[in-house]
């Protein structure tokens, strides 16, 4: 046994990190992911429709510049990070945000679900599916290609799909945390830890404001 340490040790010390580029405009509602930069780098969140997510890898306090992409290309809006538990972060958009609703059940070992990101190229999105080991508290997946080959994509989404396979109607079950490697009967392995829905629960209990938060903002380069 080569992690004999619970989930929330590994995701505190020992997983591999898994940021992407940035860059700034906006209009018809798109894609959830987001790019977070703060004063420590870059790193992945989602807009969700209880607001921002991200796990402040980069920064837990401070100032911070989030890019969020439209129909017709990124907006970059300006923000403060505010911690929401040891694993989350959160910050308040000046405009509404593409976002997507939150899947608050426990993905099921075996379950197929999909991680969303964005690299230098783009938008990427990859299946896989959930796996379960004793010696780990949490939820953790195979491990994508696309980070098997080394892509720094901390933050990336992971959804649930619902019956029929539509990506327009994914739930946010978690973010990529970071890679774990484990011992197995066929040798060492590794798989995606995830910061999953126990702890998104966090995001929900911050916003209590929810029903009175400032109004959005909507400008000439706003739909």
């Amino acid at each position: 046994m080569t992690h004999p340490r619970r989930f929330r040790a590994l995701i505190l010390g020992v997983l591999l990190p898994l940021v992407a580029a940035g860059c700034s405009g906006l209009r018809t509602l798109s894609d959830p992911t987001l790019v977070v930069e703060t004063n420590g780098g870059r790193e992945l969140g989602v807009a969700t429709d209880w607001g921002v997510v991200f796990l402040g890898r980069t920064a837990r306090s401070g100032p911070a510049r989030v890019t969020a992409w439209f129909g017709d290309g990124p907006s970059l809006e300006r923000t403060v990070i505010e911690p929401i538990g040891p694993e989350l972060c959160t910050v308040e958009a000046p405009i509404r945000l593409p976002d997507v609703p939150i899947d608050f059940r426990d993905p099921r070992p075996g379950e197929t679900l999909l991680v969303f990101g964005r690299d230098a190229r783009g938008p990427w999105s990859e299946s896989v599916t959930v796996v379960e080991d004793p010696r780990v508290l949490g939820l953790l997946t195979t491990l994508p290609a696309r980070l098997a080959q080394g892509a720094d994509q901390v933050g990336a989404g992971v959804y649930s799909i619902p019956v029929g396979g539509d990506t327009r109607t994914k739930r946010l079950v978690g973010l990529a945390a970071g890679t774990i490697r484990l011992r197995t009967t066929a040798g060492e392995r590794e798989y995606l830890a995830v910061v999953g829905p126990q702890e998104l629960w966090r995001l929900v209990t911050a916003r209590r404001d929810a029903g009175a938060r400032r109004p959005w903002i909507y400008r000439d380069d706003v739909l």
